[in-house]
């Protein structure tokens, strides 16, 4: 058997994917930079990085399967070139590789972030959106990203596009920023919420939509890998449920947590520190990002479990793994 390349397989959903490969018998190949950890996965190592053409060559060869699931994941950098050169130049650079290496397939993690979602209602992968609606340097590289995957299979390249949400579960080591809402809640460090939504899914389901896309895929498609669309105050209020801590009550008004994020993110810019609210992330919490995974659920097999065992489970990890006392 060829091995499976996976890309990201020391983050989140990455970490996941490459778990179920191995229980499914795939023999995997990671890529990951020197001063990653690959804990409690079975693969084979392959150092490299995304910025750097050379070791992807060496990464993909003699793999019939690629996950490219890395990226560059934050809602601020004070140097936006870095997450262009890995979200985007990293792609194009992976999928040149993979073309070079004639890999079967190729399933390209992108973002719900690049699903057009019209007001008040729910998108899909057919609703139009355009680089003008996308937030900050994270949500235009993965929107820029996606492009040129799109535009591979245009080429008759053989690659898959699947569109996760907003994962939850086990083994969130960064955490992700719903990650983050957990530990904060479980730090008792959410006074409060804005009016907002996002969809929320199990990791563990996510990594299986990744394997059904490469299995049942159509090459050039998107699909989102998604489960229940949440406000975030019916977030707080299930996490309330399963700790017996009690959830905010008060609703900030959006402009005062726009004002927050100026504020804290000038300030960041200032002193190199992550801002405590990050202005493209008030940006995006403006929009309820409520979507539709039912074309997954048609051609892909896709079937997610309700997110409340999701929950669970990461605050489980979270307490487990010491981020919260």
């Amino acid at each position: 058997m060829k091995p499976t390349l996976v890309t990201g397989a020391s983050g989140f959903i990455g970490w996941h994917v490459a778990r179920l490969l191995a229980e499914c018998g795939h023999r995997v190949r990671a890529l990951a930079r020197s001063t990653s950890r690959l804990s409690g996965i079975e693969v084979d190592r392959v150092t490299g990085d995304l910025r750097d053409a050379g070791s992807l060559d060496r990464a993909v060869a003699g793999c019939g399967l690629v996950f490219h699931v890395a990226a560059d994941y934050r809602l601020w950098v004070r140097n936006p070139k870095e997450m262009y050169e890995s979200n985007v130049d990293g792609t194009r650079h992976l999928i040149d590789a993979a073309r070079r290496a004639g890999v079967d397939r190729f399933v390209y993690t992108s973002t719900v972030g690049c699903i057009g979602v019209p007001k008040d209602g729910i998108g899909d992968e057919t609703k139009p959106v355009t680089l003008e609606e996308m937030s900050g340097p994270y949500k235009r590289s993965k929107f820029l990203a996606e492009q040129v995957a799109l535009e591979a299979a245009r080429d008759g390249f053989p690659i898959v596009i699947v569109n996760p949400t907003a994962p939850v579960g086990p083994h969130d080591v960064k955490p992700t920023p719903t990650g983050k809402i957990i530990v904060d809640f479980l730090k008792g460090a959410i006074p409060a919420f804005i009016d907002t939504g996002l969809n929320l899914v199990d990791v563990r389901d996510v990594a299986t939509g990744h394997l059904q896309a490469a299995e049942n895929g159509r090459v050039g498609e998107r699909y989102i890998l998604g489960a229940e669309n949440l406000t975030l105050s019916s977030i707080l209020q299930r996490l309330s449920a399963i700790t017996g801590r009690p959830a905010p009550t008060t609703q900030l008004p959006y402009a005062v947590a726009y004002a927050a994020g100026v504020v804290t993110t000038a300030f960041a810019q200032f002193t190199g520190r992550p801002p405590l609210a990050p202005l493209d992330a008030v940006k995006m919490a403006k929009k309820k990002m409520f979507v539709t995974h039912a074309k997954a659920g048609r051609e892909l097999g896709f079937l997610p479990c309700p997110v409340d065992d999701a929950l669970a489970s990461a605050i489980d990890w979270f307490r487990a793994n010491g981020y919260v006392s």
